[in-house]
């Protein structure tokens, strides 16, 4: 891999800004200052050395975002806030991008990841992959609803939703659905499907990964090995 591409993909440096550093003798390849920004590494095995900072190589990158009202599920937008602007200037250069959607006045766990192979796998129906929502709702929930949506309902276009699980709380106005499809504002046509309406939603559970609740509205982790396992796990399964 190119030194240049290697930095890129970290979120290190642009490629543009790399050969003002190589300039000024602040990058070393095992410990050797380089010339060139165009050189051939070994990303696994050569030591890069940026600034002083040992800079190891990953090939994907991961992140569970609890994402806030009011932020778009995209990489750019000419005049909304997006969810890749909640992270720091390092991550925003990776070119990590959002699995799936959260409406922009949706909360809660969002996925941010650069593995479009993962990505597509999580999203596809041919997976059994849940997501689980904590939804507030205008009126009562009626018990009978539990059946409908267990049996499926019909939504904008005459799609009828795959099986979904409603567990009704004690205040009836709150539950949690947990579906395994994505289609567009989906928890909210299953609500209005049944004469109710949603005024407060959360995504809860992604993919068997429930919302660190450590992490406050806006804040950011990376996914352990564990989760992330768990995460190709959930692919497994195939209709």
């Amino acid at each position: 891999m190119r030194l240049d591409k290697f930095l890129s993909n970290m979120g290190i440096v642009s490629r543009r800004e790399l050969k003002n550093y190589i300039k000024k003798g602040q990058v070393t390849v095992n410990g050797h200052a380089v010339l060139s920004s165009d050189i051939q590494i070994n990303e696994t095995q050569d030591e890069v050395v940026f600034c002083g900072e040992k800079i190891s190589y990953s090939k994907n990158i991961y992140i569970m975002l609890n994402k806030p009202a009011g932020y778009l599920s995209a990489t750019e937008d000419n005049r909304q806030k997006t969810v890749i602007d909640l992270l720091d200037e390092r991550r925003k250069k990776m070119e990590l991008f959002p699995v799936g959607r959260l409406d922009k006045d949706t909360e809660g766990l969002l996925l941010l990841t650069n593995d479009g192979e993962l990505c597509h796998k999580l999203l596809s129906p041919k997976y059994h992959v849940n997501k689980k929502y904590y939804v507030e709702s205008e009126c009562d929930i009626e018990k009978d609803i539990i059946v409908s949506f267990r049996e499926g309902v019909y939504i904008d276009g005459g799609y009828k939703t795959k099986p979904a699980i409603l567990e009704i709380c004690d205040d009836t106005k709150k539950a949690y659905l947990t579906i395994r499809e994505g289609k567009f504002h989906q928890v909210k046509q299953m609500f209005r499907s049944v004469g109710n309406s949603v005024v407060y939603l959360e995504r809860v559970e992604f993919g068997g990964l429930a919302l660190d609740r450590n992490l406050k509205r806006g804040e950011w982790r990376f996914l352990t090995e564990s989760e992330i396992e768990q995460l190709h796990n959930q692919t497994l399964n195939r209709e």
